[in-house]
Protein backbone atom coordinates (compact mmCIF):
# COMPACT_ATOMS: atom_id res chain seq x y z
CA UNK A 1 0.00 0.00 0.00
CA UNK A 2 1.40 3.47 -0.99
CA UNK A 3 2.28 6.13 1.78
CA UNK A 4 -0.12 8.77 0.84
CA UNK A 5 1.14 11.88 3.28
CA UNK A 6 4.00 14.29 2.31
CA UNK A 7 7.44 12.68 2.85
CA UNK A 8 8.49 15.63 4.45
CA UNK A 9 6.25 14.93 7.18
CA UNK A 10 7.71 11.84 8.35
CA UNK A 11 11.26 14.06 8.13
CA UNK A 12 10.68 17.26 9.76
CA UNK A 13 10.96 15.74 13.21
CA UNK A 14 13.64 13.58 13.49
CA UNK A 15 15.54 14.75 10.25
CA UNK A 16 18.75 17.44 9.31
CA UNK A 17 19.47 19.31 6.09
CA UNK A 18 20.64 17.26 3.33
CA UNK A 19 22.15 18.89 0.43
CA UNK A 20 23.92 17.29 -3.06
CA UNK A 21 23.40 18.33 -6.26
CA UNK A 22 22.52 21.38 -5.74
CA UNK A 23 19.42 20.08 -3.84
CA UNK A 24 18.02 20.55 -0.32
CA UNK A 25 15.76 18.37 1.93
CA UNK A 26 16.08 16.19 5.16
CA UNK A 27 17.41 12.93 5.76
CA UNK A 28 17.65 10.87 8.46
CA UNK A 29 21.43 10.24 9.02
CA UNK A 30 22.29 7.00 10.62
CA UNK A 31 25.40 5.46 11.94
CA UNK A 32 25.49 1.54 12.94
CA UNK A 33 28.70 0.53 14.45
CA UNK A 34 30.31 -3.07 13.04
CA UNK A 35 33.01 -5.12 13.62
CA UNK A 36 36.09 -6.06 11.26
CA UNK A 37 39.39 -7.70 11.23
CA UNK A 38 37.68 -10.38 13.15
CA UNK A 39 36.45 -8.25 15.71
CA UNK A 40 39.51 -5.97 15.90
CA UNK A 41 37.99 -3.07 14.64
CA UNK A 42 35.12 -0.71 14.97
CA UNK A 43 34.26 1.12 12.21
CA UNK A 44 30.66 3.09 11.47
CA UNK A 45 28.67 3.12 8.23
CA UNK A 46 27.06 5.87 7.32
CA UNK A 47 23.38 5.15 6.05
CA UNK A 48 21.00 8.15 4.66
CA UNK A 49 17.01 7.70 4.52
CA UNK A 50 16.24 10.89 2.16
CA UNK A 51 13.45 11.16 -0.14
CA UNK A 52 13.49 9.59 -3.39
CA UNK A 53 12.14 12.60 -5.20
CA UNK A 54 14.79 14.75 -4.07
CA UNK A 55 17.58 12.47 -3.59
CA UNK A 56 17.19 9.18 -5.84
CA UNK A 57 19.66 10.60 -8.73
CA UNK A 58 23.06 10.84 -6.74
CA UNK A 59 25.69 8.49 -7.78
CA UNK A 60 29.01 7.26 -6.63
CA UNK A 61 31.34 9.96 -5.79
CA UNK A 62 28.72 12.55 -5.49
CA UNK A 63 29.34 14.87 -2.50
CA UNK A 64 26.64 15.19 -0.17
CA UNK A 65 26.42 17.40 3.16
CA UNK A 66 23.84 16.32 6.22
CA UNK A 67 24.49 18.85 8.45
CA UNK A 68 27.58 20.29 9.11
CA UNK A 69 29.10 16.98 7.99
CA UNK A 70 30.62 16.06 4.64
CA UNK A 71 30.32 13.15 2.88
CA UNK A 72 30.98 11.03 0.01
CA UNK A 73 28.23 8.01 -1.84
CA UNK A 74 29.30 5.31 -1.79
CA UNK A 75 26.93 3.21 -3.72
CA UNK A 76 23.77 4.05 -6.17
CA UNK A 77 20.85 4.75 -3.44
CA UNK A 78 18.20 1.96 -2.71
CA UNK A 79 14.87 2.23 -2.62
CA UNK A 80 12.67 1.22 1.06
CA UNK A 81 9.30 -0.06 0.31
CA UNK A 82 7.25 1.36 -2.02
CA UNK A 83 10.29 3.42 -2.72
CA UNK A 84 9.24 6.56 -1.52
CA UNK A 85 12.27 6.90 0.78
CA UNK A 86 15.62 5.38 -0.45
CA UNK A 87 19.21 5.02 1.94
CA UNK A 88 22.09 6.34 0.82
CA UNK A 89 25.59 4.23 2.33
CA UNK A 90 28.08 7.29 2.45
CA UNK A 91 31.62 7.89 3.38
CA UNK A 92 32.49 10.45 5.82
CA UNK A 93 35.32 13.34 4.35
CA UNK A 94 37.85 13.44 6.67
CA UNK A 95 38.59 16.99 8.53
CA UNK A 96 41.47 17.31 10.72
CA UNK A 97 44.74 15.56 11.06
CA UNK A 98 44.66 12.33 12.63
CA UNK A 99 47.07 12.95 16.47
CA UNK A 100 49.14 9.37 17.82
CA UNK A 101 48.02 9.42 21.29
CA UNK A 102 49.75 7.00 23.43
CA UNK A 103 49.89 3.26 21.64
CA UNK A 104 47.48 2.54 19.58
CA UNK A 105 44.48 5.25 20.54
CA UNK A 106 44.22 7.20 17.98
CA UNK A 107 43.01 10.90 18.16
CA UNK A 108 41.15 12.80 15.46
CA UNK A 109 41.11 16.59 15.95
CA UNK A 110 37.26 16.70 16.14
CA UNK A 111 36.98 14.37 19.02
CA UNK A 112 36.28 11.23 17.47
CA UNK A 113 38.70 8.24 18.39
CA UNK A 114 39.15 4.85 17.02
CA UNK A 115 40.71 2.39 18.98
CA UNK A 116 43.74 -0.12 17.28
CA UNK A 117 44.03 -3.48 19.40
CA UNK A 118 47.70 -5.05 18.92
Amino acid sequence: MAWSEDPTDFLEDFGVTVTANGITGLGILDMPGEYVANGRVITNEYMLRAETALFGGVTYGDSVSVGNDSFTVREAPLLVDDGMFCLMLLTKVAVGKLLLEDGFNILQEDGFKVLLEA
